[in-house]
């Protein structure tokens, strides 16, 4: 069954910026276009673009909204709304998790969404390996 997707921040970038990824990341996003299943992105992955380029630690040379908007128009992606629901889940996820509001809420969209996060953040691929989350290390 193809795992449907959603990036997480860094993954975003590491794909707008043609960076390598793990070759079980790279087959499962072309085992989603290949099933036709679009891959998500969160709108809050583009206030965590903004913060990271206003602290000169977004290593791009598009401006977060260009970055975003390339990765939104590729063919194969869509924004996964955020609802009222996400965001209050995200403030009682279970078990232990940091407190980085932006993990938490994509955390809370792939639950909501059975959603597998695309990550290389270890605090939440420790997490999936405690059930919480699916994830795939990218």
């Amino acid at each position: 069954m193809t795992k449907r997707l959603l990036l997480d921040t860094c993954a975003i970038i590491w794909i707008a910026m043609d960076e390598v990824i793990k070759p079980e990341a790279r087959a499962a996003m072309k085992a989603a276009f290949a099933a036709d299943e679009k891959i998500r992105v969160s709108p809050i992955s583009a206030w965590e673009l903004g913060l990271l380029s206003c602290k000169d630690r977004l290593p791009a040379t598009r401006t977060p909204l260009a970055l975003f908007g390339e990765v939104v128009a590729a063919t194969g992606v869509r924004i996964e709304p955020l609802s009222p629901e996400v965001l209050i889940e995200s403030s009682f996820l279970p078990g232990n998790l940091h407190r980085d509001p932006a993990d938490r809420i994509l955390v809370a969209t792939a639950r909501a969404h059975d959603l597998t996060l695309m990550t290389r953040d270890r605090a939440i691929l420790e997490y999936a390996k405690q059930g919480h989350v699916s994830a795939l290390a990218c």
